[in-house]
């Protein structure tokens, strides 16, 4: 009868300890990165609340959510750089170190040596006309013997003398400014809304993994307490039997009791020491876990500030399904992802439906082009003096150099045949659009599984804590009627030991039921999307 008993509490205590076992290495999987300043040895005491707003602050998940978010909002900046004017300005410097003649082969190079003889021209009728009878046209030889002494006179180089290109411009700049103004484009502003889609999605996104942090920070939690709370039972029980194998003995001595009463004691005391170093162990890789997934160093002694109770205030707001699922279309994070996604698929398809639109802008062009030779001599004839010269070097700034050019236009652009790219670029978007749309009705359905079985959960687990809560009082009646009948010398210690362990298994039951009922409201929370801020 006794061993019985015994195999049932091993039973039971091995399905917790592979619980805790499977909820740390969970854990691991899911390791915090956040770095924390916390001395090593530090002794900490916290609620549930106070673990979630830890987790809220160091989990990586949380921390890369809202850089997602700050990554939408540069997109949508980025969107609306689109629809502003566009400024540029360049610059270049050309040297040029050989210039052709760009007259070289065509009969214009004529007229250019004959521009000596236009001079000629010009100076004999102004001799003519000029009604001083002193003067008097000249020969054409004579004019350029004259023209000449006069350049050597003033120590001024005959120009055309030296072979150089006298079209050759050694030295080019050029420095612009041109803006542009998009005045339509269609898929300009669709890519803004969809920056705005986008970061809406990313925000669901972060909603969705601050729920799941919750919910997981909550099992982890009330995993610890129950490790806990198993602990305390166990010890007790372990207490209690103590007590009782000292009393054997002397009973045993007495020779009240036989040895093998006291063997059987003894026996049961050692198997119950060792379920209790074993769940020592789960109860600190509980509290491990938890450490692990706020981010805190697992040195750190944390103490839990809290027990597994059942009150009604823990009872959800309503247990009917239809208006769970109602509160969930309109909370779920998740749903709302999928309504953006579906959103900004659509805009997609504007965009690629924007091909088939022209694209109008305006553009102004400014720019400052300097053209300035290496020899920048000047040469002037002697006011009143016909073959006399003066020169000049010009300033490399010199105005005669440097010319402005401003330019306004408008410009269209417009795609009227690609062999039906477009065309079917939209057939795609169409398709993706009714695949989001299926999508979208399977996760509605899921949804709704998810309320239907959190809610079953909680209605099992409600009913065994209501039970276990009876039954914790029989057990208690029934333990004290066999430490009366063993004082009376009616019972035996076996059937005191019988009773502990049907109270401390009651115990245990009770707080299970509790656990899971904990547990089934935390996912019910998270299946109907309640925000994390009312947590």
């Amino acid at each position: 009868m006794s061993q019985k008993f015994m195999q049932h509490r091993f039973l039971k205590i091995t399905a917790f300890l592979s619980v805790f076992t499977f909820c740390f290495s969970s854990a691991l999987m899911a390791q915090v990165n956040a770095p924390s300043s916390s001395p090593v040895g530090e002794e900490i005491t916290i609620t549930l609340d106070e673990a979630i707003q830890i987790a809220l602050v160091n989990n990586y998940m949380i921390r890369k959510g809202i850089l997602n978010v700050e990554n939408a909002e540069a997109q949508i900046r980025e969107a609306w750089g689109t629809v502003y004017p566009q400024v540029n300005t360049s610059g270049s410097y050309t040297r040029n170190l050989q210039t052709p003649n760009p007259f070289a082969g065509s009969d214009a190079g004529g007229i250019f040596q004959s521009l000596g003889a236009i001079d000629w021209l010009a100076f004999n009728e102004e001799a003519r006309t000029d009604g001083d009878p002193s003067t008097n046209p000249i020969t054409i030889d004579e004019f350029f013997e004259r023209q000449e002494e006069g350049y050597r006179n003033a120590g001024i180089p005959i120009p055309g003398m030296d072979g150089s290109n006298p079209f050759a411009v050694e030295n080019q700049f050029q420095f612009g400014l041109s803006v542009t103004q998009t005045l339509y484009s269609g898929a300009a502003f669709a890519a803004i809304r969809g920056a705005n889609q986008l970061r809406e999605l990313n925000e669901d996104q972060s909603e969705f993994e601050r729920q799941t942090v919750v919910e997981q920070i909550k099992r982890s939690f009330y995993s610890a307490l129950l490790a806990k709370e198993q602990l305390n039972v166990l010890k007790s029980s372990v207490e209690r039997l103590s007590v009782t194998v000292e009393e054997t003995k002397k009973s045993v001595e007495a020779g009240v009791l036989s040895r093998y009463d006291r063997v059987s004691a003894e026996v049961e005391l050692v198997n119950l020491e060792t379920s209790l170093i074993e769940v020592e162990n789960q109860a600190e890789l509980a509290i491990k876990n938890l450490a692990l997934q706020l981010g805190i160093p697992t040195r750190t002694v944390i103490n839990l500030r809290g027990s597994l109770e059942y009150s009604d205030a823990l009872l959800p707001n309503t247990f009917d399904k239809d208006i769970a699922y109602e509160l969930a279309l309109q909370q779920r994070p998740d749903l709302s992802q999928m309504e953006g996604l579906i959103s900004l698929t659509e805009i997609e398809g504007e965009i690629i439906r924007s091909a088939y639109k022209p694209t109008i802008s305006a553009f102004a062009n400014a720019a400052y082009i300097g053209s300035v030779p290496s020899n920048r001599l000047n040469i002037m004839r002697v006011a009143g003096e016909d073959f006399e010269f003066t020169s000049e070097t010009r300033d490399f700034f010199d105005e005669s150099y440097w010319n402005p050019a401003v330019s306004v236009g408008l410009q269209f652009n417009w795609s009227i045949f690609n062999g039906f790219q477009t065309k079917m670029r939209v057939e795609q978007n169409k398709i993706a659009v009714r695949q989001a749309e299926i999508d979208r009705e399977q996760q509605k359905n899921g949804i709704y599984l998810q309320i239907e079985q959190s809610i079953r959960n909680l209605e099992t687990a409600l009913r065994r804590i209501h039970s276990q809560e009876r039954n914790i009082e029989q057990a208690e009646l029934n333990y004290e009627y066999s430490l009366r009948r063993l004082a009376e010398g009616i019972g035996t210690p076996l059937q005191e030991r019988q009773a502990s362990s049907l109270l401390d298994q009651s115990r245990v039951n009770y707080l299970t039921a509790v656990y899971d009922y904990l547990i089934a409201l935390s996912e019910y929370e998270k299946a109907i999307g309640k925000p994390v801020l009312n947590n």
